[in-house]
């Protein structure tokens, strides 16, 4: 496992654990994955070195963070824990009120990684971050975070705050790329970290998929498994194929070495089972020569997927029988 530093938050592990589905509805996994597979897979992850567990106040409404908690046990204050709170009525008051509700369901006096889970259109940060900074001077938190964050927001929140973010939690992957031009610099250069959730793509980078097998469930809404991207996508997938035979690993566990490869960027992805964790751990371990993350980095930055307007249009027509 390879690790980060991180001021208030302590040793951060490369590849960290995304507690989503932990208690959500959303990927059908039902109560008793939360007391069987939720909790084997939170024990692997600390034998196998994890130490980022992320989750938030409004995965499964509270439930993933006790699971979390329960699951970690005494080794919940030994680990890099991350939360988040979703900004509605994001005044200092609740901010500190639902700080300390998430504490409690998972089991800590002082959580190490706080984030605003998303930009409050509305509601600036000059009144997010004193709620923040009062939560940091309390211990209740140690550290701020945000997340979806762009970088001029990203700016402004640190400004709101008087000291430093330490991390912007975003939408990174091959698929993805965006966060290279400007929040990876950024955290370079700043002593701060990106941390990229759905670094798989949902899946679209284990190289599985293509325009005639599209996933069903969850992924059939996502745009980037329609029709026209899954084939805009195919010289990715086969850049990540080729360089997945060079190293002996998988396209999927390639796409995360990629990111483990740049700067201050860790990952999050999730797991369903504890073979897809150890499957996902393993990729710290890969290393990749400077032409090949090269060749991914061109690979991610040429691919050009649709619109989601577009996507919806091409779906109705499939399934209207238009050509």
């Amino acid at each position: 496992m390879k690790y980060i530093d991180v001021d208030g938050v302590g040793r951060v592990s490369r590849i960290g654990l995304g507690t989503w589905q932990f208690g959500s509805r959303e990927w059908g996994y039902g109560d008793s994955y939360a007391s069987g597979p939720a909790r084997e897979i939170v024990q692997r992850s600390l034998a196998l070195g994890v130490t980022l567990f992320d989750t938030a106040e409004i995965y499964g409404f509270g439930k993933s963070e006790r699971i979390l908690g329960e699951a970690l046990g005494a080794e919940r204050d030994n680990v890099a824990l991350a939360s988040k709170v979703f900004p509605v009525a994001p005044v200092p008051a609740v901010v500190r009120q639902r700080a300390r509700a998430s504490a409690q369901r998972l089991g800590v006096r002082t959580i190490p990684l706080y984030q605003v889970h998303q930009p409050n259109p509305v509601v600036p940060d000059s009144v997010i971050m004193p709620g923040m900074r009062n939560l940091l001077d309390e211990g209740v938190i140690g550290a701020a975070g945000v997340s979806n964050y762009s970088l001029e927001r990203w700016c402004k929140a640190d400004a709101a705050l008087g000291g430093p973010v330490i991390s912007n939690q975003v939408h990174f992957s091959l698929a993805h790329p965006q966060a290279l031009g400007d929040l990876v610099p950024f955290a370079e250069r700043e002593n701060r970290i990106v941390i990229a959730y759905s670094p798989l793509a949902q899946g679209l980078l284990g190289g599985k998929y293509g325009p005639d097998n599209r996933p069903g469930g969850v992924r059939a809404a996502n745009p980037l498994f329609g029709t026209e991207n899954l084939r805009r996508a195919e010289p990715l997938l086969q850049t990540l194929r080729d360089v997945a035979v060079e190293v002996g690993a998988r396209p999927a566990q390639v796409a995360l070495a990629w990111l483990l490869h740049l700067p201050n960027v860790v990952a999050i992805p999730g797991a369903s089972s504890v073979e897809q964790l150890e499957f996902n751990v393993a990729a710290a371990d890969i290393e990749l020569s400077v032409q090949q993350q090269d060749a991914l980095t061109a690979a991610a930055r040429q691919f050009r997927p649709v619109s989601t307007a577009r996507f919806f249009t091409d779906t109705l027509r499939e399934r209207l029988g238009v050509g």
